[in-house]
């Protein structure tokens, strides 16, 4: 990789040198990652590693602490063949120190920088700084920033796309994700932190910004998960004049020409929520793995309740029963979704010789099941979903399960409009989301049935991204407020905006964190991020969130309830 060396004190970097530039003399900066005898010592930067050795006895390695930022000046020669590093990119030279100059000594240093002697996730973020020296950290961020100036480029270049800023501070939406509140100075008056641009966005639809962008930083009060931050970063997208079909072909493309990965070639694959529901159990499903539910309904005489579900999970019958443990989980996951399990084991007591033999029909020789079955068919295969993600870890530890490599991107569609809540309807996206025009005539009567306009991207099992068709009609969206019980005067500003002209639109937001943690084979997203949160949300490195001192409490006009 070249980098200019305009504007720095050193004439290369550390992961350069190579053969051809024996001879030449280079001046270098960087970490001193290892110290050996007073005479070696391998400097690191952000793009490699060389090694220096003593060439006189002026230069005194003996009081050099790991983790010091040097400066050396010296002379490239070839390494002897004996000593050639094959594991380094500059292992066949090394540079020969004239002068050494200390820039900052290291006096302390919670943990050395060792992959084999790595330590504790809590104690690399409490040291953020030093975490971020690892090879890893330093791969992944730069592979993160080089794919957003990808992403940048192709939505201004190819399609004429602007990058607007949007406000952080702003009023809480209803219906949506737990919000941060900000306090201020004016009493009883606080701002709350934007869970997404979404009405900005919209917004700046109706003032004609028909295709705008934002790489935009969104906080949602919710409990912290390896793929899910208080505070974290979605690559926003809006267009106007368009349709579905013009949003996910937008996104094929620009995810095809931009992601550091493979992927296939446009189309994407599409399936529908009921789909994924019924063959996966999980509206994002995972296709890294070939474990398919196969629907037994019709073995069972239950013509009285059309909703009624039943699901055989096939599985390689070498991973034998599961533990006692692994049984009392299923206990109570039947019992959260109020559904029946019959694990395989099982089957020849609940069922008929005949009903057996159909079932094993199903299932396959060589092979064995779990059955889920509910009145409700919903129940049914979320029950056997969440049972199927412990199913996989079991055949994984066992090396029963054949994983595809690839990243398989996928596209669900044709959710719900609404889900029922504890308090009547609530939104199965957002509360801006268009209903399917096939079917506005069950809006009224049977809402649970109406279809939406939205969308989400599915990656191995990560919901990547998600968009919708907007309402831009403010007759239907005062509606759909009203039957979320969301009085529409909170929002009379969104409103007066579409009454004024606003043009059909839709849009999407991908999830940058997660999208990374694919591309660089992280296992959490905190793996991608600079200074990420902990699990409990808080911030290792500084200590936040922190109590505020009387006085500033007094200024916002906060009382302290113990």
């Amino acid at each position: 990789m070249h980098v200019s060396r305009g504007a720095v004190c050193n004439s290369v970097t550390c992961g350069e040198l190579r053969p051809k530039n024996v001879g030449e003399r280079v001046v270098i900066c960087g970490w001193v990652q290892y110290s050996r005898l007073s005479k070696f010592l391998l400097l690191r930067d952000a793009y490699g590693l060389t090694q220096c050795i003593v060439g006189s006895d002026d230069t005194d390695l003996s009081s050099l602490q790991l983790e010091s930022v040097v400066q050396i000046e010296g002379m490239v020669s070839i390494r002897p063949r004996d000593t050639v590093n094959h594991e380094m990119a500059t292992g066949e030279i090394e540079v020969t120190i004239i002068k050494l100059k200390v820039l900052n000594p290291s006096e302390k240093v919670a943990f050395n920088l060792r992959n084999y002697q790595k330590p504790k996730e809590q104690l690399r973020m409490q040291h953020r700084y030093i975490a971020l020296r690892f090879p890893e950290m330093q791969n992944n961020l730069r592979t993160r920033s080089q794919m957003l100036h990808k992403m940048r480029r192709f939505l201004v270049e190819n399609y004429g796309f602007i990058e607007v800023e949007t406000p952080t501070l702003f009023c809480r939406t209803p219906g949506g994700a737990r919000e941060f509140v900000v306090p201020t100075r004016h009493k009883g008056l606080f701002y709350s932190l934007v869970q997404s641009p979404q009405q900005f966005k919209q917004m700046l639809m109706s003032g004609g910004i028909d295709r705008y962008f934002q790489v935009a930083r969104c906080y949602r009060d919710e409990t912290t998960r390896p793929d899910r931050q208080p505070e974290f970063t979605q690559l926003d997208i809006e267009l106007s004049f368009t349709t579905l079909e013009g949003v996910l072909t937008l996104i094929e493309e620009m995810l095809y020409d931009t992601f550091t990965k493979p992927l296939p070639r446009p189309p994407f694959n599409r399936i529908t929520y009921k789909e994924a529901l019924e063959n996966y159990g999980s509206d994002k499903p995972n296709l890294l793995y070939d474990l398919k539910f196969i629907n037994i309904k019709h073995l069972f005489d239950k013509k009285e309740n059309d909703n009624f579900g039943a699901l055989l999970l096939p599985y390689p019958s070498e991973m034998g029963k599961l533990t006692t443990k692994y049984k009392e989980k299923v206990k109570d996951i039947a019992k959260k979704y109020n559904a029946k399990v019959v694990l395989n084991e099982n089957i020849s007591k609940e069922y008929t010789s005949d009903l057996q033999e159909r079932i094993q029909d199903a299932i396959g020789q060589n092979r064995a099941a779990i059955i889920s079955i509910s009145e409700d068919t919903e129940n049914a295969c979320l029950c056997l979903g969440e049972i199927k993600e412990m199913i996989i870890s079991v055949l994984k530890s066992k090396e029963l399960l054949k994983v595809n490599d690839n990243v398989a991107p996928l596209w669900v569609i044709d959710f719900p409009l609404f889900v029922k809540g504890d308090d009547g309807l609530q939104p199965c996206h957002h509360p801006f989301t268009a209903p399917h025009p096939d079917d506005l005539h069950l809006l009224e009567t049977e809402p649970l049935k109406v279809r939406s306009l939205a969308y989400d991207l599915v990656m191995n099992g990560n919901e990547i991204g998600g968009g919708s068709v907007r309402i831009h009609s403010p007759h239907l969206q005062v509606k759909i407020m009203k039957m979320l019980n969301i009085d529409p005067e909170k929002l009379r500003h969104f409103v007066n905006a579409l009454s004024s002209g606003c043009p059909p639109h839709a849009g999407i937001a991908l999830g940058i964190d997660r999208l990374m943690a694919i591309a660089c084979d992280a296992e959490s997203i905190r793996d991608v991020i600079a200074f990420p949160k902990s699990h409990d949300g808080r911030d290792p490195l500084s200590g936040a969130p922190n109590v505020l001192s009387h006085s500033d409490r007094n200024y916002y006009h906060l009382n302290h309830i113990k």
